[in-house]
């Protein structure tokens, strides 16, 4: 969950300031709460433990740096709003709750109410907590501001969490599903939009029985589009529910390539236990076909998975979550 690019808060600060100086100092602080972002969204260790304690770091310099800029520049309602919104987002980008991250939030959007990236991250901040009505409430504000793929991708994967549980849920999945179409209107060559489109089909695959092989489709064609885009590549989750995707698909060989690149790229993913799954599936495909004579199709399929070596590095960790990384 969460945004690379927000540059409005330096934009909103500009008014009535007039200062260069002033100016340069916004941009920095905002700078830097986009690159702790990007660390978020880019950084995989090993460890994950050793992943948020340099997210605790950054966030710390980032707001030494915010508190560094002189109270002279902190004086009107769009600087307080700016002030407090970047404090917010520098303290929430841990994956736990922080009831201080969501008060200064809280503080920004009351001083201007027309900051939708405040809304947004307040919208995650509340979410984290476990609120997701009144999290879809502050992202429904903050669309309200504007059209924004950010903001689309965010309610649609709020909307895929709601649906967990509910009476309804192939029809909150759909809400996803066209909340992600949205966001691909707005910017078609987006990969994270389409990787989010990918999501909410496979949700909805699942969601209605399993059965509908057009969902996966649908699915696949979306990640194959989300793999376009070069900031995707950082991603392990888009390979990882690649794979999935091509594992109902029986399209085996390219299923394990691509939970291998999601382990190389995240370890804490680990998904040699998935790949052990199809390799134990081709033993007994091979059993089958030794003994008696079977469809060209079992042929085809068990002569595919022998070509496809399935050895990830040793030094792997195996473990492997069941959840798909929604």
């Amino acid at each position: 969950m969460g945004e690379r690019k927000m540059s409005s808060g330096s934009r909103l600060v500009r008014e009535g300031e007039g200062e260069g100086e002033g100016e340069d100092i916004w941009a920095k602080a905002t700078k830097a709460a986009d690159d702790l972002y990007i660390l978020r969204d880019t950084y995989f260790p090993p460890n994950p433990l050793d992943k948020i304690s340099k997210l605790q770091s950054q966030s710390d310099l980032s707001l030494n740096l915010l508190d560094s800029i002189p109270l002279e520049y902190r004086k009107s309602p769009v600087q307080r709003a700016t002030y407090e919104y970047l404090r917010g987002k520098l303290l929430d980008v841990v994956p736990e709750y922080n009831k201080e991250a969501e008060d200064h939030l809280s503080k920004a959007v009351k001083l201007n109410p027309s900051l939708a990236d405040a809304w947004l991250c307040l919208g995650n901040c509340i979410w984290k907590k476990g609120d997701l009505p009144s999290a879809k409430n502050c992202f429904n504000l903050a669309l309200s501001k504007g059209a924004n793929k950010k903001i689309l991708c965010l309610l649609s994967m709020l909307e895929r969490r709601m649906a967990q549980g509910s009476e309804n849920q192939a029809q909150i999945v759909e809400e996803s599903i066209q909340h992600a179409k949205d966001a691909i209107t707005l910017d078609v060559k987006d990969g994270n939009s389409w990787y989010n489109l990918g999501n909410a089909c496979l949700t909805s695959f699942f969601v209605t029985g399993a059965w509908d092989h057009s969902k996966l489709l649908q699915s696949l064609k979306a990640y194959q589009n989300a793999e376009k885009d070069e900031r995707m590549k950082s991603n392990p989750d888009l390979y990882f529910n690649c794979a999935t995707v091509n594992r109902y698909l029986e399209n085996y060989e390219r299923a394990l390539s691509g939970f291998e690149a999601a382990a190389l790229k995240d370890p804490s993913l680990n998904a040699t236990e998935e790949v052990q799954k199809m390799v134990n599936l081709l033993d007994k495909l091979e059993n089958l076909l030794r003994g008696q004579a079977r469809t060209k199709r079992l042929a085809s399929l068990a002569s595919s998975l022998a070509a496809v070596n399935c050895k990830l590095p040793d030094s792997f960790v195996f473990f492997l979550d069941d959840t798909l990384q929604f």
